[in-house]
């Protein structure tokens, strides 16, 4: 049984830090391209960062680059999300997802329709 589990959201004061974790079992993780999107309020969900499958190279979208960073561990089977300098339009429940890797890069951008595996989200609120 597959489980995709987030956790380390909370609220925050603009400039802040949080780190969040996915914790995922029940498919051969290491096989599988790992991603945090995000969804803000009556905003689509939007990927946030991707990964390769041995954390060699990475992808980030443009409003977060410098702020974020994505990190895997295939052994624990966790995939991280740093987050610094933290502002208002952060404010979002981030997911993370996982696609069974088939050829196409991970770090190449991915739309929801393409991910397989869903945890349940973690609310992200960063106030100014």
């Amino acid at each position: 049984q597959v489980h995709v589990v987030e956790s380390g959201g909370g609220s925050v004061q603009a400039g802040g830090s949080l780190r969040l974790s996915c914790a995922a079992s029940g498919y051969d993780y290491d096989s599988y391209c790992v991603v945090w999107f995000r969804q803000a309020p009556g905003k689509e969900r939007e990927e946030v960062a991707g990964i390769s499958i041995y954390g060699a190279s990475s992808y980030y979208v443009d409003s977060v680059k410098g702020r974020v960073t994505i990190s895997r561990d295939n052994v624990k089977k966790i995939l991280y999300l740093q987050m610094s300098n933290l502002t208002p339009e952060d404010t979002a429940t981030y997911f993370c997802a996982a696609a069974r890797y088939r050829g196409v890069s991970c770090t190449h951008p991915r739309r929801t329709a393409d991910m397989t595996y869903w945890g349940q989200g973690t609310q992200v609120t960063v106030s100014s």
